[in-house]
């Protein structure tokens, strides 16, 4: 059943025997959960097995609390469902349960221990529960109708996303329950992923924000799966379920967490779940790490074990610490005991503000880093009003200069790398002078940024197209996914000097990289005009390649105007060609 009269509707499939999915979807939620965009929308994911008991496996978002429970009930009376399977308790997923516990109290929520410990701070009443790990099973018995046994195994997916998850196994229909793993933001009545060109920029999108700041965490989950017998279908939490082409997509994971769990040095930026906005910022810092191809590991202070704790904070080569509750509760005041105990001389560490209601100042905590003889990775981040998009730009883009900090001498490396000849070679490739700009949002939540470009080429007559050479760890990427829109403004012979030394300075986290220069803000889609430019094209990206080092972007160029016919394009002559 789907509706599409509202622009939240369900959708209700069978996708294996005595198995069936309730898909809420929302059609129109354009920001999530560490505030990246989202083009296509999402889903919310919820199943139904039925053995001779009946597990219903995570519900949905409380927007869809009407309609979902409505629906459900055409499917099985309420009170018939035996257990809950708690994937993990983000309120996307874990939203309905307080309602759900209301209308069925007798039901057994399985789920991690972690998970059952944040639930009972989530709804605020006593349920019936059951911790599972790795190795532990749950027989659903057989289904009279169909003679199918379903047993489901649960294995531990800590960090994917959140440290409480788990996935579980049916072995009667080859069915695995992932939740977050493996998902999208990508809202269609497509059940399945047939179209996998379709999904693909999304998928990978949604890796890279949500899923590579624990590719070490990606790459264990990935061995357990490996132990599995045969698996027919990825039901995820978001998106279409993965099916068509499954295993390109676990392939996929596989590759990229490799990639990004080469060497030992990383950095572990600590959270603590569930407190202020220290998830979506410690994500921001993260995701703006791994942008750098840095190592990365989120380090959860409520859920780690303390031998964990201490291996994981004594082996970093930085940490990032946030401010913590100035009364913490006493397994919170041993965690904190033991990251402090486990830091070492000289490691790089930060510290920013989890903006939880009631926390420790953050030159207190600041202070207390810097007695024991530790190196400030960045200055002390700052939340004086509830974070919004440029708060979180503003960690991403810290979280990428610790990454270059890092990364410093393996950049000065690869400088040196090439051949002599090869290297003067590439040099003599040239190319224009531009600036790309982009925005996002509006008003004061609005999340902008520039970079100086010239690895810029006309790639097709029509549509009218082109392509722009963007590093990985530039601030702007994340403003130009597929979908998205920005500005090339072409820098004229005559006058791109001063256009060019400012843009090329180096500019602190969250700064304004508009600030003193004369910009039109309304002329184009995308983002803003320089008034100093020679012209501006307004571009539409469409596709987007992967490089070593660099995103090839290619767009659709929707607009554009010159501001004098008879001037011409600054030009950039190199003199290597391994670095700019």
């Amino acid at each position: 059943m789907t509706s599409s009269a509202s622009r939240l509707s369900l959708q209700c499939e069978d996708i294996g025997l005595d198995t069936t999915t309730i898909r809420s979807l929302d059609w129109d939620r354009s920001r999530f959960d560490i505030e990246f965009g989202l083009r296509n929308g999402t889903t919310y994911n919820s199943f139904l097995v039925r053995g001779s008991k009946t597990a219903l496996i995570d519900t949905s978002h409380e927007k869809f609390k009407s309609t979902w429970f409505s629906l459900l009930q055409e499917q099985i009376g309420l009170n018939s469902i035996d257990y809950l399977i708690v994937s993990h308790t983000e309120p996307d997923h874990s939203g309905l349960i307080g309602e759900l516990l209301k209308l069925n109290p007798q039901i057994e929520i399985i789920a991690s221990k972690v998970a059952l410990d944040y639930l009972k701070d989530q709804v605020h009443q006593e349920f019936r529960s059951r911790a599972v790990k790795s190795g532990d099973t749950l027989d659903l018995g057989i289904n009279q109708d169909s003679g199918q046994s379903h047993i489901f195994d649960f294995l531990s997916a800590p960090n994917l996303h959140w440290p409480d998850t788990i996935f579980s196994f049916d072995r009667g229909t080859g069915i695995l329950y992932t939740c977050d793993a493996f998902g999208l933001h990508y809202c269609s009545d497509a059940l399945f992923d047939i179209d996998a060109k379709a999904i693909a920029a999304d998928f990978r999108f949604y890796y890279d924000c949500l899923m590579a700041p624990n590719a070490r965490s990606v790459l264990q989950a990935l061995k357990r799966m490996d132990q599995l017998p045969a698996i027919s279908i990825i039901a995820v939490g978001h998106g279409p379920l993965l099916k068509e082409h499954l295993f390109s997509w676990i392939e996929n994971y596989r590759v990229w967490s490799n990639q990004r769990s080469k060497g030992e040095a990383y950095v572990a930026v600590c959270y603590f779940s569930q407190y202020g906005f220290c998830d979506r910022l410690s994500q921001s810092i993260a995701h703006g790490i791994s942008k750098t191809d840095a190592l990365v590991q989120l380090v959860d202070l409520r859920g780690s074990e303390s031998q964990e704790l201490s291996n994981l904070i004594g082996e970093a080569s930085a940490v990032v610490v946030p401010t913590w509750p100035s009364k913490p509760a006493p397994e919170l005041y041993s965690a904190i005991a033991t990251m402090l105990a486990a830091l070492k001389s000289k490691q790089w560490v930060a510290v920013y503000d989890a903006y939880g209601g009631n926390d420790e100042p953050i030159d207190s905590v600041a202070n207390q880093l810097r007695a024991l003889a530790q190196n400030e990775a960045f200055a002390p981040l700052r939340v004086r009003v509830p974070p919004d998009e440029k708060t979180f730009q503003r960690f991403e883009e810290a979280g990428t200069d610790l990454g270059q900090l890092l990364n410093r001498k393996k950049a000065i490396a690869m400088m040196k790398s090439l051949d002599g000849d090869l290297d003067k070679a590439l040099g003599r490739i040239s190319g224009g002078l531009y600036i790309v700009t982009a925005s996002q949002g509006k008003h004061h939540a609005q999340r902008r940024g520039a970079m100086v470009a010239s690895w810029v080429t006309q790639a097709s007559f029509v549509p009218p197209g082109l392509t722009v050479a963007v590093a990985k760890e530039r601030a702007i990427e994340v403003l130009m996914q597929v979908g998205d829109r920005f500005v090339i403004n072409v820098l004229r012979e005559d006058n791109y000097q001063p256009l060019l030394r400012h843009f090329l300075k180096r500019f602190p986290p969250g700064a304004d990289r508009f600030e003193g220069v004369n910009v039109l803000e309304n002329v184009a889609k995308g983002g803003p005009v320089l008034v100093d430019a020679l012209a501006y094209l307004s571009c539409r990206v469409e596709q987007r390649l992967e490089g070593p080092d660099h995103w090839i972007v290619y767009a659709v160029v929707e607009e554009g105007n010159v501001s004098d016919p008879e001037a011409k394009t600054a030009v950039h002559h190199r003199k290597v060609g391994n670095h700019y």
